[in-house]
């Protein structure tokens, strides 16, 4: 079994190659290529431990065991830790154990980012990344090269630590104000996890926004009359924490799945005014599909290295 860690997968994923797995990846969801059954979680009364098994035909078979503890930040370590593994899907034998907290990261931002680069116009110019935590760096990382972006910003409900991760990210200005921040801006992703809107709606008057958290960072108004994207349906009628807060209760049939606008079959956005929201909590899916990416290329570079069984 090939074990690859945090500082492999970095060297081996890009951001344009995971938005192009996932874009397949999202595709197949759609079409009813996958099997990925709904998470379920163990919960020890300061955290839990998740498990998300999924497989993507053609692809290969995969589970994440992801354990989340909100208090971590006390003791200085982060709130999620993660294992991905990979099986051959014709015989079931592990082929790779990986970092699973590298492949959430990118797994995530690189979904929002493809959501961008489906739904945004051609000409936004200004991105505005609300967060600082390992998210927040994902987003820079994975939104830099969508558009030619005049301007980059970075706001936090705790400035100092928006100052400190715009320290490694060239080109980005950091807004002390989120409300700031997010005004005049085309392009608003929110990588946080506050149970509350981070911003009052008249303050975005952008074409695209989007939340990766599982509560309600955005303000509710701005779904209305918007386009709504979904990884899939289910979303809106699938309760929390499995199901995103601020699609609860929506018509099944008013939202779009992201896949149908990869494949075609839902022209996504239809007028450059329009405002596009990308709404999600993540998928087995998408660690399907960015795990074979990484297996697949370190056998190609003979990178990492090997567990006998």
């Amino acid at each position: 079994m090939l074990i690859l860690d945090a500082n492999d997968l970095r060297a081996l994923l890009e951001p344009a190659a995971i938005r192009d797995a996932l874009a397949d990846g999202y595709a197949a969801l759609t079409e009813g290529r996958t099997h990925v059954p709904t998470r379920v979680m163990a919960a020890t009364g300061r955290g839990l431990l998740g498990a998300m098994p999924g497989y993507v035909e053609d692809v290969g078979l995969a589970a994440k065991l992801v354990t989340v503890f909100g208090n971590n930040a006390e003791a200085g370590l982060p709130s999620h830790h993660a294992l991905v593994t990979l099986f051959d899907d014709q015989t079931g034998v592990p082929l790779a154990l990986m970092d699973g907290e590298v492949i959430t990261e990118m797994r995530t931002s690189g979904s929002a980012a493809l959501a961008c680069d489906l739904l945004a116009p051609t000409d936004v110019s200004i991105l505005t990344v609300l967060g600082a935590g390992v998210q927040a760096a994902g987003h820079l990382e994975a939104f830099r090269g969508l558009r030619q972006w005049t301007e980059i910003r970075l706001a936090n409900r705790t400035p100092e630590n928006a100052h400190r991760l715009a320290a490694r990210h060239e080109g980005v200005t950091v807004f002390d104000d989120i409300a700031t921040a997010v005004e005049d801006a085309d392009v608003v992703a929110c990588t946080t996890d506050a149970a509350d809107p981070l911003f009052d709606a008249s303050a975005f008057s952008g074409t695209h926004l989007s939340t990766v958290g599982l509560h309600l960072e955005i303000p509710p108004q701005l779904l209305e009359n918007a386009t709504v994207v979904v990884q899939t349906r289910s979303a809106v009628t699938t309760p929390p924490p499995n199901g995103p807060v601020a699609v609860q209760g929506l018509d099944p049939a008013g939202v779009v799945e992201l896949g149908e606008v990869v494949n075609g079959s839902h022209p996504g956005r239809q007028s450059g005014t329009e405002r596009t929201v990308w709404v999600s909590v993540g998928n087995g899916m998408e660690d399907v599909v960015t795990a074979r990416l990484a297996y697949d290329r370190a056998v190609e570079a003979g990178m990492g290295r090997h567990l006998e069984m």
